[in-house]
């Protein structure tokens, strides 16, 4: 497969942080395919889904991008990113559509762009109803649903998602993974972290595991299973960064 990003080497440290979030990472993310990102609390995820999209720099290292196999900016490539944060990025004194507005401006959206694919996005993931309704009024599962309909209003060629069915209801995370599957079938490359590791191995086609802020483990999961003669990704996790607790401040 086609090489999409190059990640050589990364390192990250914060200003007064006495150990770094990443050392030495380095590995590919291919062109098409549905790459998982996993490891315990602060093992250092989201810093590198940050780096990679350019919201924070690295402090060592390099990320390098390519569109058919020509390495290119991040300038020439931002434009076909979209990303997905953990926390809600949105304005919930506004509509539904307001928001898609919004966003849609952002990456010059025209108007009756914005109709359009808000309209289709609305519907896949149930939210025509309430449209024109305040956001604040929205349950969990809305709000979810509506945050992913902002990071793909431009058609990103690349969809980066940290924890998108967290906290939601078993119906809103079918929909959302019935979504990006359909999203990825039709050549969105997505890269994806959570915590609910039956749907992750059930989605990822590949996964690098990370502790401490290094990638212990990378392959497709199949292989990565028989290696550590683990039942499913759950008990891979727990063989490969224990039974610590990772979530003390």
């Amino acid at each position: 497969m086609s090489t999409l990003i190059s990640i050589e080497g990364l390192g990250k440290l914060y200003p007064k942080a006495g150990e770094p979030s990443l050392k030495e990472v380095s590995f590919n993310i291919h062109q098409g395919e549905r790459f998982g990102i996993f490891g315990p609390n602060g093992a250092g995820k989201t810093t590198l889904i940050s780096i990679l999209c350019q919201i924070i720099p690295a402090t060592e290292g390099q990320v390098r991008y390519f569109i058919k196999d020509r390495e290119v900016s991040f300038s020439d490539i931002k434009q076909h990113i979209g990303f997905v944060p953990q926390d809600l990025a949105l304005y919930e004194g506004l509509t539904a559509f307001q928001n898609v507005e919004y966003f849609g401006a952002l990456f010059n959206m025209s108007a009756f762009q914005v109709r359009e694919r808000a309209a289709h996005l609305f519907g896949l993931l149930g939210l025509s109803q309430v449209a024109n309704k305040p956001v604040k009024t929205f349950s969990g599962g809305m709000k979810r649903r509506l945050n992913l309909i902002v990071g793909v209003m431009h058609e990103p060629g690349i969809l980066f998602l940290d924890e998108p069915t967290v906290g939601v209801d078993i119906q809103s995370r079918t929909a959302i993974l019935e979504f990006l599957n359909t999203l990825n079938e039709s050549g969105t490359s997505i890269v994806y972290t959570s915590h609910h590791l039956d749907e992750a191995e059930r989605f990822c086609d590949r996964i690098a595991v990370i502790d401490r802020g290094r990638v212990i483990a990378l392959d497709e999961i199949g292989p990565l299973l028989r290696e550590h003669a683990a039942a499913d990704l759950t008990h891979l996790l727990i063989k490969l960064t224990g039974k610590e607790f990772r979530d003390h401040v």
